[in-house]
């Protein structure tokens, strides 16, 4: 079998039977002009590798295992396949999320499970070489008024996904603390992540914030995982601080009792967001308003399975990858309403929680 183009391969990302999940590694998919998905087989074994991202420009994959708390690089080899690029790195407590510095010097692994965010050097080969950890700062919400630990600080931190800003910092959720933290890369004598001690931004607290996206506009998404919200953090252009600018409801239906938001996804045109709801298994549509200062829910869409646990938005498509039912189906998208049509594809995934393209964006030429 000849090598699949980059640009028509899609990895997928699965919880094995270490965590209870059918899968067995990262899963190759082809893409075709049709949009529909082909399973090519699976790439890699590999214990619940739950989250991917992969190099800007090498064909390199990266991988947190979230049971066996570890984060490895993995090359492309042969048709679809991918073979270990070095030692698995340790990583925190249920590390469920990595994101790749755009030029391709860091990774940024999250973990849930002990609120760890950890930084990780890359060589030119895209090989990880180094890892320090991030520092947790300081309490926003303030001590109680006995002077003792806060509410939020009863709760555990966490860490849950990193964002790389347009203007070279990194932006991190914490789920359990409600808030942004804004992480300084310091490149001095060897690259560091060093947080900006006065600039967090504090979501309402119980909200939960999980995922999120920037807009071209420079404001930053976040759905909340609790309160299935998505919450609008704007930049300052004097300052360079972000603060949160508007909270409002990310479905149009409203939210059910049992629901836990997951996913957000821009449109390439910025014109519209996709908010995934488990329980109600819904993917709910929101317009965006004010150049990106605001987000309107306009459409609840059925998503076609169970547990809509992670989605892709790429050439008019949104694909949506279900963790309980397996699979990941395939809505073509309106060019005008941005809305998703009846479902146009079902391939059979197991378990899947991630859907990561293998080409990052464009190369010059293509």
């Amino acid at each position: 079998m000849d090598s699949i183009p980059a640009h028509d391969l899609i990895w997928t990302g699965s919880y094995t039977a270490d965590s209870g999940g059918r899968g067995t590694g990262i899963g190759a998919v082809a893409a075709a002009a049709d949009g529909t998905l082909r399973w090519l087989g699976v790439a890699a074994a590999a214990d619940s590798p739950s989250f991917l991202a992969v190099h800007p420009s090498l064909p390199v994959v990266y991988a947190v295992a979230e049971h066996a708390r570890t984060v490895r690089a993995y090359r492309r080899a042969g048709a679809f396949g991918l073979e270990p690029a070095g030692p698995a790195w340790p990583a925190g407590d249920a590390a469920c999320h990595v994101a790749v510095e755009p030029s391709g010097r860091f990774l940024v692994v999250c973990c849930w499970g002990d609120g760890q965010v950890l930084f990780y050097g890359l060589d030119a080969d895209g090989g990880i070489v180094g890892r320090t950890a991030g520092v947790e700062s300081r309490d926003p919400y303030g001590e109680a008024p006995d002077g003792g630990p806060s509410e939020r600080e009863k709760r555990p931190s966490r860490a849950h996904a990193a964002l790389m800003l347009a203007d070279g910092r990194v932006m991190t959720t914490d789920l359990g603390h409600d808030l942004l933290r804004i992480w300084n890369v310091r490149s001095g004598p060897g690259l560091a992540l060093v947080p900006a001690l006065d600039h967090e931004v504090a979501l309402p607290q119980g909200s939960g914030p999980r995922h999120l996206v920037q807009h071209p506009g420079g404001h930053v998404f976040v759905v909340t995982e609790y309160s299935i919200e998505v919450a609008v953090a704007g930049l300052s252009p004097d300052s360079g601080d972000f603060r949160l600018g508007f909270v409002g409801p990310a479905t149009a239906g409203g939210a059910q009792p049992e629901d836990s938001a997951a996913e957000i996804a821009l449109a390439p045109d910025g014109r519209h967001a996709y908010v995934g709801v488990r329980g109600s298994n819904r993917v709910c549509v929101l317009e965006v308003e004010a150049g990106g200062a605001a987000l309107r829910p306009v459409a609840d869409v059925p998503s076609g399975g169970d547990w809509p646990r992670h989605h892709l938005v790429r050439d008019g498509l949104l694909h949506v990858a279900h963790e309980r039912s397996g699979d990941v189906v395939t809505f073509r998208l309106d060019a005008a309403s941005g809305l998703p049509g009846i479902p146009a594809d079902r391939l059979q995934v197991d378990s899947p929680t991630a859907l990561v393209p293998a080409r990052a964006r464009p190369m010059p030429g293509e």
